[in-house]
C-alpha cells in the first residue's frame, strides 16, 4: 500500500475509533457536555467538537440543554435519545420465526411471529426474507441492521450457517442473503450465543464470574461468556450440548445419532411425551387433545399428576449436562432460558438437584442455576446487542 493511502486509511481508522469512543461515552453516562465528554476520553475539546458536530449531523446525537455555569457561559449537554435508530433483531427456532424492531435502549417498537409449521430447508430461508423485509417495512427511524441468532454451527466472521439440524441449513451464507436483500449490515450468530450476550447485558450478574446461558427450546445450545467476552470456541461449535449423547438405549436425533440430550429434555421431547399419552391415557386431562405447550404448562402448573410427570422426565438428563458444564467450566453462574424455563422454579429444583449429584459438591454448590431475567426475546436482544456492538461500537443498555 502507498505510503500516502496508508496514512490516509490510518488516520480514518483513528478519527472512526475516536468517534465510537465519544459515541459509548455520550450513550453511558449522558446528557454529558462537550468538556465533560474531553474529560472523559482525554481527547483534546477541539477533537471532541469536531467529532461531536458529526454526530449531531447524522442525528446520532442532540443537544440536551444546559448544565449548570461554573462562572461561564452554561454548558450545552449532548445524549443520544433512544429512537436516532432502530435495529432488527431475530430468533430463528425449528418450528417459529420470531422478530422484533427495538431502539437503542433495547426497548421493542414492533414485534413480528412467523410459524413455519414444518417447512426447513429454502422454504424456511424464504420465510425468514419475508419477515425481515416486513420488519424494515415498519420500521420508523433509520435502521442500524440486521441481527439474527439461529440454530446450529455459524461462522462468526461472514455469518454463513455451517450446519443447523432442525433446520437443514448446511453452508447457508445466510448474512450475505439478508444483506443483499435488505442493503443493511447483517449478522448471524448461534442463538444461545445470542442470549448469553442479552443475560450478560441485561441480567445481574457477577462480572468476575464465567457465566453459561442454557436455552431449552426445540433444541438445546448454550452460550458461553469468560471474562466479558462471549466464547465460541475453536470451530465456534462451544455449547453445542444438546447433541451431546446422554443415554444409550434413546429415540433417534435428526442429527443422525441417538440418544441426544435434545431427543430428551428439549421442548421437542417433552411436548411429543406429552402428546403420546394424550393418545394412549384416556382418563388424562389432555386426553384427546392436540397437546400444546400452553396446555401442559397451565397443567403442570394445576398441579396435573401426568403433566408433572411428563415435564420432569426432562429434568435428570439436563442436571447431569450443566454437572459437567460446571465441573469443565469452573462456571458460577448458570443460566436457563427458553421455553422450557416456563415451568419454573419446581422444574428447576429438580434439574439442580440432578446436577448436583453428578458434579464435585464443592462446585456445584458454589455455582448458582437460575431462570433467565431477559423473558421470551432474548435472543432477539442478543442478536441486537451483538449487531449494535460490531457498528456502533456500543453496548445495548436498558
Amino acid at each position: 500500500m502507498p505510503e500516502a493511502t496508508l496514512a490516509k486509511a490510518t488516520h480514518h481508522d483513528t478519527r472512526r475509533s475516536n468517534e465510537r469512543l465519544v459515541l459509548r461515552t455520550i450513550y453511558e453516562a449522558g446528557p454529558l457536555s462537550r468538556a465533560d465528554v474531553a474529560r472523559s476520553t482525554d481527547l483534546t475539546r477541539t477533537t471532541v467538537s469536531d467529532l461531536v458536530e458529526g454526530l449531531l449531523d447524522h442525528g446520532l446525537v442532540v443537544e440536551a440543554g444546559t448544565g449548570p455555569s461554573t462562572g461561564g457561559k452554561a454548558p450545552i449537554l449532548l445524549r443520544v435519545p433512544a429512537d436516532a435508530r432502530q435495529l432488527i433483531g431475530i430468533d430463528v427456532d425449528r418450528d417459529r420465526l420470531s422478530g422484533v424492531v427495538v431502539d437503542l435502549r433495547g426497548e421493542i417498537q414492533h414485534r413480528e411471529t412467523r410459524e413455519l409449521d414444518g417447512r426447513d430447508g429454502v422454504d424456511a430461508l424464504r420465510e425468514l426474507d419475508a419477515l425481515v423485509l416486513s420488519l424494515t417495512e415498519v420500521a420508523t427511524r433509520p435502521l442500524i441492521g440486521v441481527g439474527v441468532g439461529t440454530p446450529g454451527l455459524v461462522d462468526p466472521v461472514d455469518g454463513t450457517v455451517r450446519w443447523a439440524v432442525g433446520l437443514d441449513w448446511r453452508d447457508e451464507p445466510v448474512a450475505k442473503r439478508l444483506a443483499d436483500i435488505t442493503g443493511l449490515p447483517t449478522v448471524v450468530v448461534n442463538d444461545s450465543q445470542a442470549a448469553a450476550m442479552a443475560e450478560w447485558t441485561f441480567g445481574q450478574h457477577d462480572t468476575g464470574s464465567a457465566m453459561v446461558v442454557v436455552k431449552v427450546g426445540e433444541g438445546i445450545g448454550a452460550g458461553i461468556v469468560l471474562g466479558g467476552r462471549l466464547y465460541a470456541g475453536e470451530d465456534d461449535g462451544a455449547g453445542e450440548i444438546g447433541h451431546t449423547r446422554v443415554t444409550d438405549d434413546g429415540i433417534a436425533c435428526r442429527c443422525g445419532s441417538t440418544g441426544c440430550l435434545e431427543t430428551i429434555a428439549s421442548q421437542r421431547a417433552v411436548l411429543a411425551r406429552a402428546r403420546g399419552l394424550a393418545a394412549t391415557e384416556p382418563g388424562w386431562a389432555l386426553a384427546g387433545q392436540s397437546v400444546t405447550h400452553r396446555a401442559l404448562l397451565e397443567a403442570f402448573e394445576a398441579g396435573d399428576v401426568v403433566a408433572r410427570r411428563v415435564v420432569l422426565e426432562s429434568a435428570p438428563s439436563l442436571g447431569r449436562t450443566l454437572a459437567a458444564v460446571i465441573g469443565t467450566l469452573g462456571a458460577r453462574d448458570v443460566v436457563i432460558v427458553g421455553p422450557m424455563a416456563e415451568f419454573g422454579e419446581t422444574w428447576l429444583q429438580a434439574v439442580r438437584a440432578e446436577a448436583s449429584r453428578s458434579a464435585l459438591p464443592l462446585l456445584v454448590e458454589r455455582a448458582t442455576i437460575h431462570l433467565g431475567r431477559t423473558g421470551d426475546d432474548v435472543v432477539e436482544l442478543g442478536a441486537a446487542a451483538m449487531l449494535m456492538t460490531s457498528e456502533l461500537g456500543l453496548a445495548l443498555t436498558a
